[in-house]
């Protein structure tokens, strides 16, 4: 079951990732050229394929599409029933019957007003200001279906037609008489801007526009290497670009292209499947190793896709070849350079050229693993990436020659780019750094800078504890010498060595190697000599989480004892209490016990190294007896119960330390005095 739900997590993680590089792929990848306006022409001779129209950018398009927009005239209708509405309020209250009465001359001249007024049309004000703001001249105002042009400065407002009653009142009628009979309260706006009639003559107008401003024939040179792109050069190749794209099909196609995309991808994503699944059982069963690896994956994808679909950047200039560095870096070379196929396959569906690209992009994977075969330092990350830039250079130049015939044809700013990809392979250290803090992980650089004499904890070590250090350091050739005999981390296993018993600094006079005059256990009971032997391992973790050492290293202060006993206080006890029950838990370590190859060569190194001072004398025979009897013990006790290592790798251990402690202890001849 577990299983099972393990390979549904995994299997998840790589359909997602499959479904973002297809969500996000270049939906005009089919046109295999780059180009940009004043940028020279990177690829050979281009001539026309067919017949076919210059089309207009999208700027002259939409400049010749304003400047005839700018002729519009608006159009309106006349909201008839709501100026027969407004003569039939007015009729009503100044009629014989009505509320108010006036003399039938000024009734009968505001009528006929109101009745003209109507008929013309009046606009809103803020509609009149804002065609005065635009220029406008004239409009159009549509009556049963028939236009007739009105001059803008015509046009009637509330404002106005109020203005107009007073200004031609009949002889005998006083304004104030007028103005007191409110009439602006029958005087509304009927003129409202006919939408239809108005687009209608828009798009008539903007369709007369030709959307080409010529034709090339077939055959018909446009471009050849090297040659600046101009505008005209620019609008012929856009051209051809929409008509190839256009020609690929509609919707349907599209759709199908994508589901294309999408089942190459997984198909190649299942090939990297099987290789963790066959070949990397820990990497693959590991949700975190998985996340960091599809992440390797995904990144370089997405960037390519960005790269293709805005045409920002060269795709020379995105640093494939960090992947096989950081993958190598922190796990092993077969896996980076799995990884690394597996990126370029994918991006190389992208490109233009992508022979080319899959080729160039191969050989740099290879160089990088080649020139980290053995990451120790970080000066190697340079000259892996000055390898890279060879390899890239030497590679595109023998491609070029090849294809060209011809050294004068080379495109020199591809070597530019390169240059440039060379420049952000730089930042490989800090990007190491960062995945470092992300995922927990730790690199050989890292771990060579950690376990430097001249490093904090190890100098505070050495001065408070100068047994302890030299113990240490003892343990650490002891275990570095056994983990590369197995093929196992020595890198790893020296450093942990180094830290494992940090946390005797807190206590250091009641450990043998730091004992100068009295034993301070004297004055303890056998439970309370094991319990501050015993807190060293927690003292340890809480002085390499407070130095924030990477967890790789804390796991081997964790696991250096694993849950075995302080084995010199519980067999006293057992000797000073014969027959009593004895409390096995004040003896006994925490644990956890180790795990990997490294913290069992540790835990095995420990004991060796420190039960080999009490021997008195290093022979051969002594020293392989005493390693036998040590391991075989753990062995039993079931100390190495999970740890991977098996019966032949535990033989060549015991011989490492045989021979190693034989010459840490060897006899030295005594040299002569002068006899005088």
């Amino acid at each position: 079951m577990k299983q099972k739900h393990q390979y549904l997590h995994t299997g998840l993680g790589y359909v997602i990732v499959a479904l973002l590089i297809g969500y996000f792929f270049p939906r005009e990848g089919t046109f295999k050229y780059q180009f940009f306006e004043g940028k020279p022409w990177r690829y050979g001779l281009l001539t026309a394929p067919n017949d076919f129209p210059i089309y207009k950018q999208e700027w002259q398009v939409k400049a010749e599409r304003d400047s005839i927009l700018r002729l519009f005239e608006p159009y309106y209708h006349i909201d008839s029933e709501r100026g027969v509405e407004q003569i039939q309020r007015f009729r009503q209250d100044f009629s014989l019957d009505g509320k108010r009465q006036i003399a039938s001359v000024c009734s009968t001249y505001i009528d006929r007003q109101l009745v003209r007024f109507y008929r013309m049309g009046i606009i809103e004000l803020k509609e009149l200001e804002e065609l005065r703001t635009e220029g406008k001249e004239r409009v159009h105002i549509m009556v049963n279906n028939v236009s007739r042009t009105v001059a803008v400065d015509n046009l009637l407002s509330v404002r106005t037609a109020y203005q107009s009653i007073l200004d031609n009142r009949p002889p005998g009628v006083q304004t104030s008489s007028l103005q007191s009979l409110d009439l602006n309260h029958y005087l509304v706006p009927n003129l409202a801007y006919d939408v239809v009639m108005a687009e209608k003559i828009q798009h008539e107008m903007v369709s007369s526009l030709s959307p080409s401003s010529g034709m090339v024939q077939a055959g018909e040179r446009i471009v050849d290497r090297g040659e600046i792109i101009n505008e005209h050069t620019y609008a012929v190749l856009q051209s051809l670009k929409t008509i190839h794209e256009s020609r690929s099909g509609g919707m349907k196609v599209q759709s199908l292209q994508s589901l294309g995309v999408f089942l190459l991808v997984c198909g190649i994503l299942f090939c990297y499947w099987l290789f963790l699944r066959s070949f990397r059982r820990k990497l693959f069963a590991s949700p975190k190793h998985t996340s960091f690896l599809l992440l390797c994956i995904l990144t370089p994808c997405l960037l390519t896709e960005w790269c293709m679909a805005t045409g920002m950047f060269n795709e020379y200039l995105i640093p494939y070849a960090i992947v096989p560095i950081m993958v190598c870096t922190f796990f092993d070379a077969r896996t980076a350079l799995f990884t690394h196929l597996v990126v370029v396959l994918i991006c190389s569906i992208m490109t233009p050229f992508p022979h080319e690209f899959l080729l160039m992009q191969t050989i740099a994977g290879m160089v990088a693993n080649y020139a980290l075969a053995d990451l120790s330092e970080r000066s190697q990350l340079l000259r892996c990436a000055a390898f890279i830039l060879l390899a890239y250079v030497l590679t595109y130049t023998c491609l070029a020659v090849y294809q060209q015939g011809n050294l004068s044809k080379i495109n020199t700013t591809i070597y530019l780019y390169l240059v440039l990809n060379f420049v952000l392979l730089m930042f490989a250290y800090l990007l190491i750094y960062i995945l470092e803090k992300i995922f927990g992980y730790i690199s050989p650089v890292t771990l060579v800078e950690l376990s430097n004499i001249n490093a904090p904890l190890l100098k505070q070590l050495s001065e408070t504890a100068p047994g302890t250090f030299q113990h240490s350091l003892q343990v650490s050739i002891l275990a570095s010498d056994a983990a590369s005999k197995i093929g196992s981390n020595s890198v790893l296993v020296r450093t942990g060595a180094m830290y494992h018993d940090i946390g005797k600094m807190n206590n250091p006079a009641f450990f043998t190697e730091n004992l100068h005059g009295g034993n301070p256990h004297d004055r303890l009971s056998f439970e309370q000599s094991a319990s501050v032997v015993i807190r060293h391992v927690f003292d340890g973790i809480r002085i390499a989480h407070k130095a924030g050492l990477p967890e790789a290293i804390t796991d081997f202060i964790h696991t250096h004892h694993g849950t075995g006993k302080a084995r010199y206080f519980y067999h006293s006890y057992l000797n000073a209490h014969p027959g009593e029950p004895v409390p096995e838990e004040s003896f006994t370590y925490p644990g956890p016990d180790p795990h990997s190859k490294e913290t069992s060569i540790l835990m095995m190194a420990d004991a060796v190294e420190a039960a080999s001072r009490s021997l008195k004398e290093h022979t051969e025979k002594n020293i392989r007896q005493l390693i036998d009897r040590i391991i075989d013990t753990q062995i039993a006790d079931g100390l190495h119960k999970y740890s991977p290592l098996t019966f032949r790798d535990i033989e060549k251990i015991k011989q490492v330390f045989c021979d190693k402690i034989q010459t840490m202890y060897h006899t030295r001849i005594s040299y002569p005095e002068d006899n005088k």
